[in-house]
């Protein structure tokens, strides 16, 4: 960015933008409030970053280059998928475990997570700036990246306010649903292998039900 080499598409500046509006909200001012309610707040304020991060990222909507970094941002902010407020409906996306506690009381670790919040506002307030007038995108290269899974993949469905679906994705030659996948993505589209041999990208999957399972790559 600040070598000019990538000046954002005007998909990439909105998403920027939606994603930086969620980094600086305030948090609420409440006279007398004890450390577990701050760190409740700040927990909401980066499940709140998290969940646009996705939406965004599943949109499709966004350059190779963008695709990659709402997806750093979205491993580095799991755990508060469904921490403190768990997704509506049981059959809404589960992203890995929830962290626990001996006691039984979810918790996340909210110092590192607002630790990440200063270099998380430079990255995003540098891509909200929409390029100069006249100045096409410019896009640097993401590269393609290629990982072995053995599981279930479910695809998760939002018809209608308060209405989720899931199903689990099954290879088109042998009807597997576990695998192992060769996982293959160049941050545009995915494609599943089946040992079968069979390879799709009509899965219907969204790219955070693929990437977030996967183990790092």
């Amino acid at each position: 960015m600040a070598a000019g080499q990538w000046r954002p598409s005007p998909a990439d500046t909105e998403a920027a933008v939606a994603v930086l509006g969620r980094l600086t909200a305030a948090l609420p001012v409440r006279r007398g409030a004890a450390a577990r309610t701050r760190a409740t707040d700040q927990g909401r304020r980066l499940q709140r970053v998290l969940r646009t991060v996705l939406h965004h990222l599943d949109a499709g909507a966004v350059s190779p280059s963008a695709a990659a970094l709402l997806a750093a941002v979205a491993r580095a902010l799991l755990p508060w998928h469904g921490v403190p407020n768990p997704p509506a409906a049981a059959a809404a996306p589960a992203y890995g475990a929830r962290p626990g506690a001996s006691d039984g009381v979810a918790r996340t670790p909210t110092g590192a997570g607002e630790a990440l919040l200063p270099g998380l506002i430079a990255v995003f307030s540098a891509l909200a700036v929409p390029s100069p007038p006249g100045a096409g995108p410019l896009t640097p290269p993401a590269e393609p990246w290629q990982v072995w899974y053995e599981g279930r993949f479910r695809r998760h469905g939002h018809p209608a306010p308060g209405v989720w679906t899931a199903s689990t994705v099954h290879c088109p030659g042998c009807g597997g649903t576990t695998g192992p996948w060769t996982v293959t993505c160049d941050w545009s589209r995915i494609a599943l292998g089946c040992p079968c041999g069979s390879v799709t990208r009509a899965h219907g999957l969204a790219f955070s039900e693929v990437w977030l399972v996967l183990p790092e790559v």
